[in-house]
């Protein structure tokens, strides 16, 4: 079965999360700089069959889209360009950075590995992808 992908996208570097091949569990999967985000996608779909790609819509707390945006939704259009047979998706990811933290806190992991910012990307792409994914299960 093909796996779902989100993006947790900065401006410097950019989080990656996959489902497992059943679309139940999200795992983190990479951070990559931001600029080689689109290369590393296209190696990584010539390997691995992905359905959804999920990316992080920010949103400022009265719900309007942050700055990010700006960025973000040119990513979206060059995916569903370059990627057709792709569902190219855009989900909330409000307290995805503060629920990261805190899971990684309560993870056991030492301070200092806290503390690196590459590792609070893509486990916040792995909560927005499983959030994602309990969503759409809600309905089946």
């Amino acid at each position: 079965m093909p796996r779902l992908i989100a993006i947790d996208y900065g401006t410097k570097r950019t989080g990656l999360a996959v489902s497992d091949p059943l679309g139940i569990i999200a795992s983190p999967l990479e951070t990559v700089d931001t600029k080689q985000l689109e290369r590393y996608l296209a190696d990584y779909f010539k390997r691995e069959d992905v359905s959804t790609i999920v990316v992080g819509y920010p949103r400022q707390m009265s719900g309007a889209p942050s700055e990010t945006m700006r960025y973000i939704q040119p990513l979206m259009g060059r995916l569903r360009h370059a990627y057709p047979d792709k569902q190219v998706v855009a989900y909330d990811e409000r307290f995805t950075s503060v629920l990261a933290q805190r899971t990684i806190r309560e993870s056991g992991i030492g301070k200092m590995a806290r503390r690196d910012k590459a590792l609070v990307d893509k486990v916040s792409a792995a909560i927005i992808l499983q959030d994602y994914m309990a969503s759409i299960n809600e309905f089946r």
